[in-house]
C-alpha cells in the first residue's frame, strides 16, 4: 500500500472522477496501464508509471512507483492512501 499527500486544490491531478479541469489524472492513467500491461515485466511498466506521475505533477517516490508496477505486473489490487492537505 502506498501513501501520498495531495493538496485539496490538486485532487484533480489524482482522481479520474474529480470535477477539476486537469487533463491527466493519475488514477485514469494507472487504470489504463493496469488493463493493458497486466503480466508484463515491472521494468516495462515502471517508466510508464513514472511518466504518468510526472504528467500529473505527483511526487511518488521510486519505491512507490516500483510497488505499483509490481501490482500491475502481478494483476493484483493496489491500495493508495491519500492524505488531503
Amino acid at each position: 500500500m502506498g501513501e501520498i499527500s495531495v493538496g485539496r486544490q490538486h485532487l484533480d491531478r489524482l482522481l479520474a472522477d474529480s470535477t477539476g479541469t486537469y487533463g491527466a489524472p493519475y488514477q485514469r492513467a494507472f487504470a489504463e496501464l493496469a488493463a493493458a500491461r497486466c503480466g508484463r515485466p515491472v521494468a516495462e511498466i515502471l517508466p510508464l508509471l513514472r511518466r504518468a506521475a510526472d504528467d500529473a505533477l505527483l511526487g511518488f517516490t521510486d519505491a512507490d512507483l516500483r510497488e505499483q508496477a509490481r501490482a500491475i505486473s502481478a494483476g493484483e489490487s493496489y491500495v493508495l492512501r491519500v492524505r488531503v492537505t
